[in-house]
């Protein structure tokens, strides 16, 4: 086989992931206008409760975040739930004034009659689900809400969950992800855009389709035998969340998601925070894949289930075929202009380009329900092109964290620094949690913008235009990613 052909195989299956995947989301997108149409424009009713409320643990995993944890508390003590029945545990790990802060909240809240409690592990041992395993031990509550540093849950967060464990296969109850900081910037409207889509068509359209769906790390309720039943909270993925849940459901038990009930967060507002936490959830969920694939191909669920499932856990795996077929597309302008024999191989290779409007048809319909009504369309064919770009410019530093994840190489969790700014005019350069540096990836960036602009070259040269939109794209989003990576360190 000649070095040709190795480059036209490679490409084309990279192409035919891309394809195959974007098909899956086309799938959802269909499950979830089906879930609308039978809801006629209602929203899921939560259950009368009979009887007494259960009791509810709210677990708040923290470790060192001052800037935003006195909200938190202040949000969780709120809760509109009978006092009797909710205990809170404050899982802090910290090393810095944080912990005072929170003892400081703790002593006003027991003083309001709540039952709220600091805990403080003798050793911070797997981070993040090392904390929940800790708290889950020591409480006697029957459910337990988990809510990330960064969340100000709603006052009727638990009257809207809990109701539904009235049916005893629920294990899981998630609810959908809000901005607090949404037109913060550039940036945090092009992340919210992004996570609308996996708030509303994805999971809503796995939910319904019956297949696996994942509890998001925060904003949810699980029954604690659920977590006990699968083998509890483990710490070998750097997404525990998506690893328990899989586990979970492997078991049998079935997770319920609420679009309608919004638990309000914030966005990343710096190109190093946005790529920390893009890592984590991108190696997290290779390693999940790697981890529990296997055991969902042997399990008793149909084909369809199965499939959604590959995608679902090897979603992340898209910016490795991403990035081939980017990187390869322009040694294949060459190839197509020295093969013209090649050129119906060619032509039956642009079908492909129908999974660029599937994709473009599921964040069309998330837009579209989400903003019930306002002004998408504009809002889409504004946000869309760039949420592609800045994506595509991210491949190289996503296509690496899945790598690492199926390879499986280890690394620590490393948190995502928060905020609390939603002040355009307000600096975060103050923020002691940010520790920013050059990083060697930021070049192979710049280099990739300045390959793909030699292939927009390259294109007019050759009288090729086929590629020259994608490779525009690819051109400013890596150009754009750069940018914004090195601006926070520019004094």
């Amino acid at each position: 086989m000649t070095w040709e052909w190795i480059i036209i195989v490679l490409y084309g299956l990279s192409l035919l992931f891309i394809f195959f995947f974007s098909l899956g989301q086309l799938h959802l997108t269909y499950h979830y206008l089906k879930a609308k149409k039978k809801l006629k424009g209602q929203v899921v009713k939560t259950p009368p409760m009979d009887g007494a409320y259960p009791k509810v643990c709210v677990q708040l995993p923290i470790f060192n975040e001052k800037y935003v944890v006195n909200r938190l508390v202040d949000a969780v003590c709120n809760l509109d739930y009978p006092n009797d029945k909710l205990e809170i545990q404050l899982l802090d790990d910290s090393t810095d004034e944080t912990t005072a802060m929170l003892q400081d909240k703790v002593d006003q809240w027991k003083g309001l009659g709540k039952n709220i409690e600091l805990i403080r592990r003798p050793e911070r041992v797997d981070f993040k689900a090392g904390a929940l395993k800790y708290g889950m031990e020591i409480t006697d509550a029957e459910f337990i809400a988990i809510f990330d540093a960064d969340f100000l849950p709603q006052a009727h967060f638990l009257k809207a969950t809990i109701p539904h464990f009235q049916n005893e296969k629920v294990g899981v109850v998630q609810t959908r992800w809000g901005h607090v900081n949404k037109d913060y910037s550039l940036l945090t409207r092009l992340q919210a855009f992004g996570l609308d889509a996996h708030f509303t068509v994805e999971q809503v359209g796995r939910n319904t389709a019956g297949s696996f769906i994942n509890f998001n790390g925060t904003g949810g309720v699980w029954r604690k035998k659920t977590i006990e039943d699968a083998g509890g909270w483990s710490a070998d993925t750097l997404t525990e969340d998506l690893d328990l849940s899989y586990r979970s459901q492997l078991k049998g038990w079935e997770f319920l998601y609420r679009e309608d009930v919004e638990s309000p967060a914030e966005l990343p507002i710096i190109m190093p925070a946005i790529k920390s936490q893009q890592f984590r959830w991108n190696k997290g969920g290779a390693e999940t894949a790697r981890k529990n694939f296997f055991k969902v191909l042997s399990a008793p669920i149909g084909f369809s289930n199965k499939l959604h499932a590959f995608f679902h856990l090897f979603n992340s795996s898209i910016f490795i075929a991403i990035l081939i077929t980017a990187l390869l597309s322009v040694p294949m302008l060459w190839i197509k202009s020295i093969h013209p024999e090649l050129a119906l191989l060619f032509q039956i290779g642009s079908v492909f380009l129908l999974g660029f409007f599937s994709i473009a048809i599921f964040y069309w319909v998330a837009n579209k329900h989400l903003m019930k009504g306002k002004k998408y369309g504009k809002y889409f064919f504004k946000t869309f092109p760039l949420f592609i770009t800045v994506s595509m410019g991210l491949s190289l530093h996503n296509a690496l964290a899945v790598a690492e994840g199926l390879l499986g190489f280890k690394s620590a969790f490393i948190r995502t620094p928060k905020f609390n700014i939603s002040d355009k005019n307000k600096s975060w350069k103050d923020n002691q949690y940010i520790k920013l540096q050059f990083s060697w990836l930021s070049i192979l960036e710049i280099l990739l913008a300045v390959y793909f602009a030699f292939a927009i070259f390259l294109g007019i040269q050759l009288g090729d235009y086929g590629l020259i939109i994608f490779h525009l794209m690819l051109m400013l989003g890596f150009l754009m990613v750069f940018y914004h990576s090195v601006k926070p360190q520019i004094k």
